[in-house]
């Protein structure tokens, strides 16, 4: 990362973000113009390198996706699921072949085929509606999925009106925020994105560091395929994101909100934005919020397809304008951040804690769940249930009361979960009685909990192929910045795809060798992390996989 790029980036403030104007300029035809690059990169006072080189990552911004105009969905859920190829098919009754591209996940794994045409997803029955979605103005794009809770609804507590919401964050106004901090300390409410890190923690850090100027992101790049819970509350319960990221701002001195929306969300962001205006009418966002002295906007910036900006240091090079590239750390992001400033970043149901524990306080969201993982936390149910959907429950909830109770039970026979998205462990049906949704269950059995986005494994879909699809995500989204996720992905997917496709037999040693030097050598998680599901799937499902390997 080179400081003086991010003091440059960063001179016109985040209103004027290049990163947002590449996007704009994408719109028309899909990417941006060789000159348009060369003028936004003297403008910003970069090299035209810069420019280019940040436009050539993204799926949305790079020439390739040049006159694209529909794209469908490759994601892990829809991937086993199987719908994708007729997808694919039907799309080319009305486009060329080059004329459809791909998105990773658009948040419909509940059920499958989908695609994005014109701004907008759509899945189920929508692909046999064609004619009606084409070229016109049509509400096919809307989905419906089971929404519930095994106890009390807090994230999924219907929004009343903004008076009444915004009470407590108005309370807390005439509160010390030290002791509003304390609060969310006292909760140990920790990140719902994958990390787990303690949320009040991070806040402090970056309380701690002396700058006049702070950033909060909102990191709204729910990659994970099979997760659909940040989309949830983008879509559903806005008000829950911002009220936790103007609180996060007031503990931490901070005046600007990011919200970084994923490209595959498109609808999240107007959504967002709308209730952003509401804020700005109703005078609870902007100059001296209630007589407080505390000053406080928002911007959203929306993503341009990367699952690797899922990554708090890429997120924050995306949206300066740079290759989304992990950062070296120390120093962290509370300390040197967005254009080198102080920045705390948290996922999207983190921050929509915060509402429950500011009105409540922290010891009431603490006694909820276990000791180390308190309150509650959202479950993503694939297709697969008989009743998929988003559901709502006390950490500590056996998984198999979520599997056979909550979700209703299988439609047809499955013989693991992948939880947690691609990076996360993959379960074989035989370990559900002895998991419960909080983190340090998933990892004493060698699992992640992540995000608990819950993929099935159909019976008859191969472990060896999965692997592949695995290594083939891995190696795509590399940022490329450390030598052995960029290499170890692409490796890995070589060796899976030559053992599915002739008779070549895989080195054990070889293969465990390669997963290890990804475990200890990656700069960040999503090198680190693809080893885990390649190992569960090695573990558990060893007599299928004995014929790929000597």
């Amino acid at each position: 990362m080179s400081d003086n790029l991010s003091e440059l980036l960063g001179r016109k403030g985040i209103e004027e973000n290049l990163f947002d104007k590449m996007g704009t300029l994408a719109k028309p035809s899909g990417t941006p113009s060789d000159e348009e690059l060369k003028d936004l990169a003297k403008e910003f006072l970069v090299g035209t390198a810069n420019a280019f080189g940040t436009a050539s990552f993204y799926d949305f911004l790079r020439p390739e996706n040049k006159g694209k105009k529909a794209y469908v969905c490759n994601g892990t859920a829809c991937e086993c699921a199987g719908t994708q190829p007729s997808v694919s098919e039907k799309l080319k009754e009305h486009f060329e072949e080059d004329e459809i591209g791909h998105m990773t996940c658009l948040g419909r794994c509940h059920e499958n085929n989908a695609f994005h045409y014109d701004g907008k997803n759509y899945s189920g029955n929508a692909l046999n509606t064609l004619s009606e979605i084409i070229g016109k103005e049509n509400q096919h794009n809307n989905d419906d999925y089971n929404v519930g809770a095994n106890g009390r609804e807090i994230l999924t507590e219907p929004f009343t009106n903004l008076t009444d919401y915004y009470a407590p964050f108005q309370k807390a106004l005439k509160q010390d925020s030290a002791s509003v901090l304390e609060e969310i300390k006292t909760s140990n409410v920790r990140g719902r994105g994958g990390a787990g890190f303690p949320m009040g923690l991070k806040l402090e850090f970056c309380r701690n560091v002396k700058n006049d100027v702070k950033f909060i992101i909102c990191n709204a790049d729910e990659g994970d395929p099979g997760a659909y819970s940040d989309r949830y509350l983008l879509e559903k319960r806005p008000h829950a994101v911002l009220f936790g990221m103007l609180i996060s701002g007031y503990v931490t001195h901070a005046n600007y909100g990011i919200v970084y929306i994923r490209a595959e969300y498109p609808e999240a962001a107007v959504i967002v934005q709308n209730a952003i205006d509401e804020l700005k009418e109703a005078k609870l966002i902007g100059e001296n919020i209630d007589g407080s002295g505390f000053d406080f906007n928002f911007k959203i910036i929306q993503a341009q397809g990367s699952y690797i900006c899922g990554e708090e240091t890429a997120l924050i090079n995306s949206i300066e304008g740079q290759r989304p590239e992990v950062r070296v750390r120390p120093p962290f992001p509370a300390q040197k951040g967005l254009f080198n400033k102080p920045t705390t970043v948290n996922n999207v149901e983190t921050l929509a804690a915060l509402h429950y524990i500011i009105e409540n306080g922290g010891n009431n969201w603490k006694n909820i769940g276990t000791e180390r993982s308190s309150g509650t936390k959202l479950v993503c149910l694939d297709s697969f249930f008989n009743k998929p959907g988003m559901y709502e429950v006390e950490m500590g909830t056996p998984l198999s009361e979520v599997v056979n109770e909550i979700g209703g039970g299988f439609k047809s026979p499955v013989k693991a979960l992948q939880i947690g998205g691609p990076l996360g462990g993959l379960v074989p049906i035989s370990k559900i009685k002895d998991l419960a949704i909080d983190f340090e269950s998933f990892s004493s059995e060698g699992f992640l909990l992540g995000h608990a986005s819950v993929v099935c494994i159909p019976e008859e879909y191969p472990i060896m192929k999965l692997i592949e699809h695995l290594f083939d995500f891995a190696s795509y989204e590399s940022c490329g910045k450390c030598f052995p996720c960029r290499l170890g992905t692409k490796r890995g997917q070589e060796l899976s795809t030559k053992a599915l496709n002739s008779d070549y037999k895989i080195d054990r040693k070889l293969f465990s060798d390669l997963l290890t030097t990804l475990e200890q050598g990656s700069l960040c998680a999503h090198g680190g992390g693809i080893p885990l599901p390649v190992r569960n799937a090695m573990q558990y499902f060893d007599d299928e996989l004995k014929e790929y390997f000597n």
